[in-house]
């Protein structure tokens, strides 16, 4: 590999006001290579990759120092003019989320023309052949189709393929991705991680790959800076980083992640290591069997037999009305103080299984036993009552939350709907117990949900959900848009409550690690059907169906 630098970070800061967010860092870029840039929400990585394409918000923000060298012209000093002729055409990116950054009224083909209509003397018919190939280079299927179809109308990974098409279609010297894959599931993950890795090596840009997850960027980069806090910490090759980290930030990153050869009692956080508190007990094998002999010695808490949901979708104005089953003669039984892993890619079923157990979305066949009491056939009152015993975690927990409601008002609002305690005083002092339990405090109680972060939002969603004293807990992706340590402290807590309270979960979620580390049992669904049933730990040593070993192999493993 060629060591000549295409692009110079020199001492670069950047501030929001009086507030410095990027404090003096310096890195470079070699040609024909790929370096990854890792860290947590709020480290930097994709404030220092806008600079470089001078695209932060004008009146906010301002890079107070440093040297941002592109083919020995110093960025920071251009124009926004001058600027328009280097951006998607020299240094091109990818964004994170492909839904809000291409336009929902203009066909794929037409968004990826534009572009090159923009930086090329190309015909309209040369840009649609040039856009038809560029889709079969980003290995999208049927080519024809995708050109004429509108975002709405096909998948996230084919739409983050059009993305990357539109990134690489004037051939740029850099590409920054920034967390291109953090929505999509494992196998779509792997299949655009050996896309770019085959692009680059074909086109020999040199890439910046942005993400918090350091098990990816093993996959695909040569070498490594890792950010936290504005500074970079820690930079080296990807071999140096994960063999022999440096700073307890970098070690932090690598070991959060559940393991998937050891379960650890407590998964270590970011906290934990600047504070030197990693505590490294295990759960063994025979601690294990013990405590499944004792769950399964007792009659289920819930039963789901044949379960059905089908769906009616209707094409157009005169063709005739299609099924299709969502949940395909699904059966399992759930024993109380257990954690059952759902897991599968998207579109399996999971969530659609997971509304018709909570009867937000009822079944079209089948019975669902809970406590011997026929879900299915209960009345709107019966259910309403019953919500108290069920409830669910949800994905994303700031549209869950009323932006116009403080967060101690939003968790005391379901304890009134179900006549819990005799008065607000008592209320609020449970609710302050609760915030407590999961990590906030009194000071939080008046406080609105966007002056929160993800993973505080997630644990006020948590104490909602608690704050009834259900008995089942559907935790629908409930970490999967948090960063790595702070998903860590989540999956603790939750493993934490379920020791207090006796809580039973159903852990719905596309990341197979996370399932393996929760779950007792582990139900592996495709296609609305079941693929496998059995101890999570087992099927992950020893998965019988191909469907399960596509999944694990899928799975980011670090060195």
């Amino acid at each position: 590999m060629t060591e000549t630098n295409i692009l110079n970070i020199k001492n670069l800061s950047i501030s929001f006001g009086s507030n410095e967010v990027i404090h003096n860092i310096s890195y470079h870029l070699n040609e024909n290579e790929i370096l990854g840039m890792v860290g947590e929400s709020g480290s930097g990585k994709s404030v220092s990759s806008l600079a470089v394409l001078g695209l932060l918000p004008k009146n906010i923000s301002k890079i107070t120092h440093g040297e941002i060298l592109f083919e020995n012209e110093n960025l920071v000093t251009l124009s926004n003019k001058a600027f328009q002729n280097i951006r998607g055409n020299k240094i091109a990116m990818i964004f994170q989320e492909p839904m809000s950054s291409l336009n929902p009224s203009m066909t794929c083909g037409t968004q990826v023309e534009e572009i090159l209509f923009k930086h090329t003397n190309l015909s309209k018919e040369e840009a649609q052949a040039e856009t038809l190939q560029l889709f079969e280079k980003v290995r999208l299927p049927e080519p024809k189709r995708v050109y004429k179809s509108y975002p709405h109308e096909i998948s996230g990974g084919q739409k983050q393929r059009v993305m990357i098409a539109m990134a690489i279609a004037c051939k740029p010297d850099i590409l920054i991705a920034d967390e291109p894959t953090t929505a999509l599931d494992v196998t779509v993950q792997k299949d655009i991680i050996a896309l770019l890795k085959t692009l680059q090596k074909e086109t020999k840009m040199s890439v910046i790959f942005i993400t918090h997850d350091l098990a990816l960027i093993s996959e695909i980069a040569h070498r490594v800076l890792v950010m936290y806090q504005g500074h970079i910490v820690e930079q080296g090759s990807v071999t140096e980083i994960f063999k022999n980290p440096q700073h307890n930030y970098t070690k932090a990153l690598i070991n959060s992640r559940p393991s998937l050869n050891k379960r650890l009692k407590t998964l270590p956080t970011i906290q934990d290591y600047l504070k030197g508190k990693v505590s490294k007990e295990v759960v063994s094998k025979e601690q294990r069997e013990k405590q499944h002999e004792k769950l399964y010695s007792q009659p289920p808490l819930l039963e789901v037999i044949n379960v059905e949901k089908e769906y009616i979708s209707k094409s157009g104005w005169f063709s005739k009305p299609s099924k299709f089953k969502a949940v395909n003669k699904v059966s399992f039984k759930l024993y109380e103080g257990e954690t059952l892993g759902l897991v599968g890619e998207s579109g399996c079923g999971k969530s659609t299984l997971g509304n018709a157990i909570l009867q937000l979305d009822k079944a079209t066949a089948g019975t669902i036993l809970y406590n011997g009491v026929d879900l299915t056939k209960l009345s709107k009152t019966e259910t309403r009552k019953l919500r108290k015993d069920i409830q669910i975690i949800f994905q994303d927990p700031y549209s869950s939350l009323n932006p116009r409601i403080p967060v101690g008002a939003a968790i005391m609002e379901p304890m009134k709907v179900h006549n819990l305690y005799h008065s607000d005083e008592e209320r609020k002092e449970k609710v302050v117990a609760i915030l407590n339990r999961v990590g906030l405090s009194e000071a939080h109680f008046n406080r609105y949900p966007h002056e929160f972060s993800g993973g505080q939002r997630q644990r006020i969603g948590i104490a909602r959900t608690i704050a009834l004293q259900p008995k089942l807990i559907v935790c629908d992706e409930s970490v999967s848009a948090l960063d790595i340590s702070v998903q860590a402290q989540v999956l603790n807590l939750l493993n934490e409550l379920k020791e207090d309270f006796g809580f039973t979960y159903i852990f719905i979620s596309h990341d197979l690690a996370v399932v393996k580390y929760m779950s007792d049992q582990l139900l592996v669904m495709n296609q609305g059907k079941i693929e496998e049933l059995d101890d999570a730990d087992v099927i992950y040593s020893n998965p019988k169906k191909d469907y399960t070993k596509k999944l694990i192999h899928a799975i980011p493993k670090g060195l």
